[in-house]
């Protein structure tokens, strides 16, 4: 009874599993598209409204090129199925210089106290460093260990650098970098 049972879940399994892989698929290409299509919406209200006032400021700028990085994000999880956090420590770090140019420039009206700007660009400083270590860690664990996936496409394929060096480890060489 139990090998009935267990063989008529594995068959239910076959003809349930594509419907799912499709569902999910479907999902991920709307959310997708969603998130790519608001965030051309949202660079372009920003750049309309650059262009309205006449003047863009450096922190205006620093907006666009967060739009820009996550335009790249969604085009790299679009065409590979991975989310590349680099690029989310590279938003976090520009939307932070972005946070640190308010807080250090002056704006109209505003009076601001001795210490507290100090200290605030001091923590922000600090943020951005940590950051900047994390993409330092990040790229290191993706050159020192990358991910191989037996798929077609995109996945799978390693730089020739890479290669080179796992196929020097493999023969017991030393692992030498090539020019990227």
């Amino acid at each position: 009874m139990t090998s009935l049972s267990s063989r008529s879940r594995r068959s239910l399994r076959q003809r349930v599993d594509p419907f799912g892989r499709l569902m999910v698929d479907g999902f991920h290409l709307l959310a997708l598209f969603a998130i790519g299509a608001a965030t051309v919406w949202s660079a372009a209200i920003a750049f309309f409204e650059m262009m309205e006032k006449g003047t863009a400021t450096i922190e205006d700028l620093l907006l666009l090129f967060i739009y820009l990085e996550i335009g790249a994000m969604v085009g790299v999880y679009f065409r590979t199925n991975r989310m590349p956090v680099r690029f989310l420590l590279y938003v976090a770090i520009t939307a932070l210089t972005r946070h640190l140019i308010g807080v250090i420039s002056p704006h109209p009206g505003v009076v601001a106290t001795a210490s507290v700007p100090e200290y605030n660009a001091l923590v922000i400083s600090g943020a951005i460093l940590i950051l900047a270590v994390s993409v330092l860690v990040v790229r290191f664990g993706s050159f020192t260990y990358p991910s191989e996936e037996p798929d077609s496409g995109a996945r799978g394929r390693r730089h020739p650098a890479r290669r080179a060096a796992a196929d020097a480890r493999a023969r017991g060489g030393p692992a030498g970098r090539t020019a990227a």
